[in-house]
C-alpha cells in the first residue's frame, strides 16, 4: 500500500502505494546514489550461472545466499518468513538471510551504490524515495519476472497478478515494483455496534450527515483520522476528487496539466470534508495511526478511514464481538464515477541493481507471489495479497467486507500517481491534506495551493517530468 507511520507507516501502500512516500532522500540523490547513477546495473551475481528451467527460470545457483530486508509494519513480518519455507521447499540449498526493520531508508539507502541487499522491501514512513532510485538507477527493472512461469501454477507471474498491480509498479516503461499487497481503503465501523443501534451505514455524504446526530448523542464522535501523518486523511480527499471528477481529470492532475486542480466538480467535492470538520464532527486531539485506530475500537468514534491492514495491526486489542467492517467512500449527487474503488497493490518490493544475487532476488520474489504464498500472505494479516484468489480460502469478515466492496465496484480502480513522481509535490499535499483536516484550509484553498504546487513543479525544468496514459 503498507501503503505506515512507526510500527506500521504502509505506503500505505504505497501504496499509493503505502501512496506516498514520506518526502526527499534525507541527504541529496547525488550524495547517496552517486555511484548508481549513470552506470551500468552490476554484472556481478553470485546467485547466477546455474541452468535454467520453468522452476528455475533465472539460473539461481545452489550453496548461494540471498539477503532479504522486510518492513515490519501493520502487516508484520511473520508472512514473510512463510515465503522463506515456500521458497526452501525448490531451494533447499539456498540460504535466505531474512531481516524485518521499519528504517529502509535509514539502513539500506547508505548501502544502495556500494554492498546492497538482494531484495528490499521498499516501504513505510522511512520508505526511499521511488522517482530518484530508478532514475539514478539504483534499483533493476523486473519485465523479465513478469514473463517468468508462475511458481504454482499455469501462465506467468504478470498474468496470476490483480488488476493494477503492474502499472502500480512500473514507470518510464518498465516494470521495477513487485508490490506484494493488495489494498483496499474506505470507511471501517463496527458492524456489531450498527446493529445494536439500528444504523444502517451510510453510502452517500447526506446519509452520513444525517446519522452524525444519532452518533453524537450516544456519546461518540461520527468520525476520527490520523492527525500526524498527511497521506492518510489525503487518501479519502483522493477518493472524493476521482469519484467526482472522474478518472480523466485526475489523470490530468498526475500530469500536471494547466489548471487540472481547477476542473469543475473538484471543490465541491472535498467540501463535505470541511463540513465534517467544520460542524466538530471530528473526535478532538493530534492522534497518530495507532492512536486514532485504537480511539475507535475503543467506542470513541464511529467511522474511520484506513486500509484493509487495519486488522492484522490492531489484532492485539480488537474487543471481543467487535465486527470490523469496510464500506466504500461516500459519494455525492451527480459524482461522475460513485461506484469507483479506490484499492491498489502496494508494499512493494525492489531488487538493487548492485545487488550482489539479483537471481535468487528474483525467484524469491517468485515464492512470494505464489499461490501458496499469497494464501498464507492473507492469512496471516487479513489483507489481499497482490495474486489473484489470495483471499478465497480466508473466512474472516473483515477481509470478507472489503472484498465486497472490490466486487460492488465498477472495473477501474481509484488511483493517484503524482504522489510516486514527485516528492516535493507529494509532500505539500500530504501537508495541506492536514492543514484542511485541522480546519485552517476551506476547500477552495486547499485546491487553489494544490494548483500552484503543481505550477511549481510543472515550471522546474530541472524535475523530470512523468506521464500518465492510464
Amino acid at each position: 500500500m503498507s501503503v505506515t507511520p512507526e510500527k506500521s507507516d504502509l505506503s500505505r501502500r504505497t501504496l499509493l502505494q503505502r501512496a506516498g512516500a514520506a518526502g526527499l532522500l534525507a541527504v541529496p540523490a547525488a550524495g547517496l546514489l552517486s555511484a548508481c547513477a549513470g552506470s551500468e546495473p552490476s554484472k556481478s551475481d553470485s546467485g547466477g550461472g546455474a541452468a535454467k528451467s520453468k522452476d528455475n527460470p533465472f539460473g539461481v545457483k545452489d550453496d548461494s545466499a540471498v539477503k532479504v530486508v522486510v518492513f515490519n509494519g501493520g502487516l508484520g513480518d511473520q508472512w514473510a518468513k512463510e515465503d522463506t519455507v515456500v521458497f526452501n521447499a525448490k531451494h533447499p540449498k539456498v540460504t535466505v538471510n531474512m531481516s524485518s526493520t521499519q528504517k529502509i531508508k535509514t539502513e539500506e539507502q547508505p548501502k544502495m551504490a556500494t554492498q546492497p541487499s538482494d531484495l528490499v522491501m521498499n516501504s513505510g514512513a522511512d520508505m526511499m524515495d521511488r522517482s530518484t532510485l530508478i532514475n539514478e538507477g539504483a534499483i533493476e527493472p523486473l519485465d523479465d519476472l513478469l514473463t517468468a512461469p508462475a511458481w504454482d501454477g499455469e501462465g506467468t507471474v504478470g498474468d496470476s497478478l490483480l488488476p493494477g498491480t503492474v502499472g502500480d509498479g512500473t514507470q518510464n516503461g518498465k516494470f521495477y515494483v513487485v508490490n506484494v499487497a493488495y489494498t483496499v481503503w474506505g470507511n471501517w465501523y463496527n458492524a456489531a455496534l450498527f446493529k445494536k443501534e439500528g444504523w444502517t451505514a451510510p453510502t452517500t455524504w447526506d446519509e452520513f450527515f444525517a446519522l452524525a446526530p444519532k452518533i453524537k448523542a450516544k456519546g461518540m464522535a461520527p468520525y476520527v483520522h490520523d492527525a500526524i501523518h498527511g497521506y492518510y486523511p489525503r487518501w479519502g480527499l483522493f477518493a472524493s476528487i476521482w469519484k467526482a471528477v472522474g478518472k480523466q481529470a485526475v489523470i490530468d492532475i498526475d500530469n500536471l496539466k494547466d489548471g487540472a486542480w481547477k476542473a469543475d466538480g473538484i471543490v465541491a467535492a472535498l467540501q463535505p470534508w470541511e463540513k465534517l470538520v467544520k460542524d466538530k464532527l471530528l473526535l478532538p486531539g493530534k492522534l497518530n495511526h495507532t492512536q486514532s485506530q485504537q480511539a475507535w475500537l475503543d467506542g470513541k468514534a464511529a467511522f474511520i478511514q484506513v486500509g484493509t491492514w487495519l486488522k492484522n495491526e490492531m489484532a492485539a486489542t480488537i474487543p471481543p464481538g467487535f465486527e470490523l467492517t469496510l464500506s466504500d467512500y461516500w459519494s455525492n449527487s451527480g459524482d461522475k464515477a460513485a461506484k469507483d474503488v479506490f484499492a491498489a497493490s502496494g508494499e512493494g518490493f525492489v531488487v538493487p541493481s548492485k545487488a550482489p544475487n539479483k537471481a535468487a532476488a528474483k525467484e524469491f520474489l517468485r515464492a512470494i507471489l505464489s499461490k501458496e504464498g499469497s494464501a498464507k500472505f492473507a492469512e496471516l494479516t487479513k489483507s489481499l495479497a497482490s495474486t489473484k484468489g489470495s483471499g478465497d480460502k480466508v473466512q474472516d469478515s473483515a477481509l470478507a467486507s472489503a472484498n465486497a466492496v472490490v466486487k460492488g465496484g465498477s472495473s477501474d480502480l481509484i488511483s493517484v500517481k503524482f504522489p510516486d513522481f514527485y516528492a516535493d509535490l507529494d509532500k505539500e499535499s500530504q501537508n495541506l491534506s492536514e492543514e484542511l483536516f485541522a480546519g485552517r484550509l476551506t476547500a477552495q484553498q486547499f485546491v487553489d495551493k494544490m494548483q500552484a504546487a503543481a505550477d511549481k513543479v510543472a515550471k522546474d525544468s530541472s524535475i523530470k517530468k512523468q506521464t500518465r496514459t492510464a
